[in-house]
């Protein structure tokens, strides 16, 4: 058995002194030969791990992967060769075998010249009794709207055990559309310019993304499990489309595939064929299982249209109750789908029967119940333009009747939701939900008519601007309260800021904590604040 390094102890070698993590300057640079974006790991098992890199030579070339428990790689073991093949854009990955259980490793890859890689970190799953784990939780980030400081503060927290992305690991937007012009922050400019359709502008916005040392290092430093949301392919994606696709950018299915090829390229994923299962699960010792699944472009039936629903109706409030009694209702409406729920089920199931603690479930929507306070018709500013003044006065008026904010969350699927729900409470199942998209964070307890169901666990974005930037006539605080008081569910929410969760695991609780940024419009580590909420095993519900 190869002795454990305490985590501390690795992180300080990589920030104090040693240097051994640190990222090449031709990292930097796009379109650089060599070595040109780092290193990452992901996909951890009790025995191994996928690792990842970009080697630009000229052709495919052949690359030595060595594996260490020392920084310094004395010891160092070839854990196999693999080539970055110019067909996948350059990138080399490899998955690792034979590693030990809940270990650290450090990790490297050597070009056929003799040059080197960074040196990555990362670890395996524990196995058997566990006391603790600590996952990261991240989304939502748009590089021109600020620094990608939550990733920074992430890499140097010497707690972490394992990074989660729920999603939106970039946006498709051209340059000027999400953020604006005025907006964007100098410096932070995006390739290419236009939006991203065809393979060579997914490939191009994933290198420039990747040019950001902060995003470099977290990859460098921790293992990541990853799923896309929307904007890794279009906003608003489902099976069929996407709000931000039209006939004149081409064939749906053919921009899905293409997305879906560049991200495995990109990621530290798994390659997986058509008709390979897009979901897995993580086995974390006795402590947890966590399921990974995909809610976008694998069975996601197209989003309701409340707009569309009252377009031309002289009543509306005749309209909403038709809409919420029919369509919003409709079981046929499909978040996961059957057979990605009927897999989830099935987990749970044996997770909770092998005596697992937690049932841990990674997606990327808000699964919490949210409607609009009636009092929002009041947060607009003076110079709002009428028709913001007439979605709020329709969504205050939607909410009465019990409607939503959100149809674009589980809240447009509430019979999917159901059968989730229900699922994980027929097995008795320590539910904790991982979920992103909406920039916000939020605290809610999970529940059917059969009574609670677990809790959720909402991560706010990295640099995407949430609920507030819609909002702006009322302070955080008067909307965070106006919120909670409207949705008997959601027991705890921040609106105004940006940052990162921990989800910390051990056999008696689940706690998260939403670490929020001073700021993300200059380079700083500097966190304004911090809040925690924690579960008891087996309360299902929020301590209060």
């Amino acid at each position: 058995m190869i002795m454990n390094i305490d985590r501390r102890q690795l992180m300080a070698l990589g920030t104090f002194g040693l240097g051994a993590l640190s990222v090449p300057a031709s990292a930097s640079l796009l379109g650089a030969k060599g070595f040109t974006h780092g290193v990452a790991s992901g996909e951890p098992s009790q025995n191994s791990v996928l690792l990842w890199t970009r080697f630009v030579g000229n052709g495919n070339v052949r690359l030595t992967a060595e594996i260490s428990v020392s920084p310094d790689f004395a010891g160092a073991k070839i854990a196999g060769e693999v080539e970055a093949l110019v067909d996948r854009d350059h990138i080399a990955k490899i998955t690792v075998q034979g590693l030990d259980p809940n270990h650290w490793y450090f990790y490297r890859f050597i070009a056929p010249d003799g040059s080197k890689s960074a040196v990555g970190r990362t670890r395996t799953l524990p196995e058997g009794p566990t006391k603790k784990f600590t996952l990261g939780v991240v989304g939502c980030a748009n590089l021109p709207f600020g620094y990608f400081n939550a990733y920074a503060h992430a890499a140097q927290n010497a707690e972490l055990d394992m990074m989660v992305h729920t999603g939106d690991y970039l946006y498709e937007y051209a340059a000027g559309t999400y953020p604006s012009k005025e907006q964007a922050l100098t410096g932070r400019a995006i390739n290419p310019a236009t939006e991203m359709v065809q393979l060579a502008d997914y490939r191009l916005r994933y290198a420039s993304y990747r040019k950001d040392p902060d995003l470099q290092r977290i990859h460098q430093v921790l293992p990541m499990i990853a799923m896309w949301d929307d904007h890794e392919f279009a906003n608003d994606a489902y099976r069929d489309g996407a709000e931000n696709h039209d006939a004149s950018e081409g064939d749906w299915e053919v921009r899905k595939r293409v997305a879906e090829r560049v991200y495995r390229e990109w990621m530290p994923v798994s390659d997986r064929g058509n008709g390979s299962p897009r979901w897995s699960e993580y086995q974390i010792g006795d402590l947890a299982t966590l399921f990974l699944t995909e809610s976008r472009i694998g069975a996601r039936t197209k989003q309701l249209d409340l707009a569309a629903a009252l377009k031309g109706q002289k009543d509306i409030q005749q309209a909403l109750e038709s809409f919420r009694d029919n369509a919003w209702q409709d079981p046929a409406l499909e978040m996961i789908g059957g057979e990605q729920q009927a897999w989830l089920a099935s987990g749970m199931r044996k997770s909770k029967a092998s005596g697992t603690k937690w049932q841990v479930w990674s997606q990327q929507c808000v699964m919490g119940e949210l409607k609009l306070p009636q009092e929002a018709i009041n947060w607009v500013s003076d110079d709002a333009p009428a028709y913001a003044r007439e979605r709020l006065a329709v969504g205050a008026m939607a909410a009465k009747l019990g409607l939503p904010i959100n149809l674009d969350s589980w809240d447009g699927y509430p019979k999917a939701r159901e059968r989730a729900l229900a699922s994980a409470q027929q097995v008795d199942a320590d539910l904790v939900v991982l979920s992103g998209d909406s920039h916000n964070a939020w605290a809610f307890d999970l529940a059917t008519s059969d009574g609670a169901a677990g809790v959720e666990f909402g991560g706010q974005s990295v640099t995407s601007p949430g609920i507030e930037s819609y909002l702006s006539g009322a302070s955080p605080d008067v909307a965070a309260k106006a919120l909670i008081d409207t949705n008997p569910a959601l027991q705890w929410t921040d609106t105004a800021q940006r940052g990162y969760m921990t989800v910390t695991l051990t056999p008696e609780k689940a706690t998260s904590t939403w670490h929020f940024l001073d700021t993300i419009r200059a380079k700083s580590i500097a966190l304004s604040g911090s809040k925690s909420q924690t579960v008891q095993r087996g309360v299902k519900r929020l301590q209060a």
